[in-house]
Parts: structure tokens; sequence; C-alpha cells
């Protein structure tokens, strides 16, 4: 919370820059692709997975939006984008698991590759700066990591895209986990708007109590 009185409400933050956004958007982008080929038409299952990732991506553009006046809404969006994201995870399972397909091992060669790859999606600024990769594989420019995802999603088998799925919805609860935890302790700390505006308009009144300086 800024401590001017003139400016009472938050900075603003631009939803994209979140590292959980962009990988949810892509966790997005493959359920899209992973329904579309692998499930009947007529399947439930695809709403059901469709609307859990677009809960998961739509609900942190709308708590990063909500932050502007309300820190709590923040707080509950961000988990509601959580429990969705958990409810696609087990959709996948539910997929692999009966079908006696394999689920990638975290330390496996595959789901640290896609984790590498992961890595490369974010989008730190502007400029579309990604930063410096430590790993052995190829370097890829944000836009091209995300395209290899997508041609992942279109081209691969489906339980080698239900694991980079699982591997993408795991990294994006750990980062909303982390993300919650930062806002509990920004509201406990800085507390939300109405604080904030007690805090300004106090600070306002003894500005205007204080006697004008002697000449």
């Amino acid at each position: 919370m800024p401590d001017s009185p003139d400016h009472f409400l938050p900075t603003h933050r631009d939803y994209r820059l979140l590292l959980s956004f962009q990988k949810a958007e892509v966790v997005y982008d493959l359920t899209f692709h992973f329904c579309e080929r692998f499930l009947s038409r007529g399947d439930r299952t695809i709403d059901q997975m469709t609307q859990a990732a677009r809960s998961g991506k739509q609900n942190i553009v709308e708590g990063s939006k909500a932050a502007l006046t309300s820190r709590e809404m923040e707080i509950k969006l961000t988990n509601v984008a959580r429990a969705s994201l958990e409810e696609l995870l087990n959709d996948y399972v539910d997929y692999l698991r009966p079908r006696e397909l394999p689920i990638w091992d975290k330390n496996s060669k595959e789901a640290h590759f896609v984790r590498a790859l992961s890595r490369q999606l974010h989008v730190s600024d502007a400029s579309h700066a990604s930063p410096v990769s430590h790993s052995s594989q190829p370097h890829h420019p944000p836009e091209e990591a995300r395209d290899l995802f997508i041609t992942f999603a279109k081209t691969k088998p489906p339980e080698v895209v239900a694991n980079i799925a699982l591997c993408l919805i795991h990294q994006t609860n750990y980062l909303l986990d982390q993300q919650v935890r930062r806002l509990e302790q920004d509201f406990l700390k800085h507390g939300g708007l109405r604080e904030a505006m007690t805090k300004a308009r106090l600070q306002t009144r003894a500005k205007d109590q204080r006697p004008p300086p002697r000449t």
C-alpha cells in the first residue's frame, strides 16, 4: 500500500507479467487441444476440464484487477484459481489412471524437460525479455517456448499431452500458493482499502492542522 495520503490505492499490476498467469494460459490452451483431440464429442468431461482451465486463468486476471480496491477479493479469487487448477489436475490423472497410462515422476527426464521449457515462458517486461536459462536445453524466447507447447498439444499422444499439462499445473499451483501467502502477509501488514483510506485521511487531516511556518 502506498504511504502518500494523496494516493491510497495500490499500484496497478499487469496480470500478464504474473508467472502464474503465463503458465495458466498455456494450461488452458493445452487443455483445449487435449479435449478436442482425445475426448469424444458430447463427453461432459470436455466442459468440466475446459471450464476448470478457464477458471484457473480468469480468476488470476480478476484477482489482479480486484487488487485495486479489495485485497480480500484478490486473495479469494487467487484461491479460486488454485482450486480450479487442482480440479483440472485430477481430471488429467483420472484420464491416465484407468487407462493404465504412465504418470511421469517429477524427477524423470521428461518432467525436467517440461520444467526447463516452462521457465522460458516468462515475459518479464514490455520488451518480452526472458530470463537466462541455466539448463542444457536450447534457449527459446517466450513466444517460441509457448508455440512448442502448443505443437506438442497438437501432435503428441494423449499420455504425453496429459503429463505436460500435469507438470505445468503443478508449477502454476506452486506459484499460486506462494502468491496467496504473499498477499496474506501484505494484508496483515498493511490491511485493506478501508485501512488505507483511514490512514490517508488522518495523514491529510494532520497535515492540514499543522501551523504555518514562521516567516
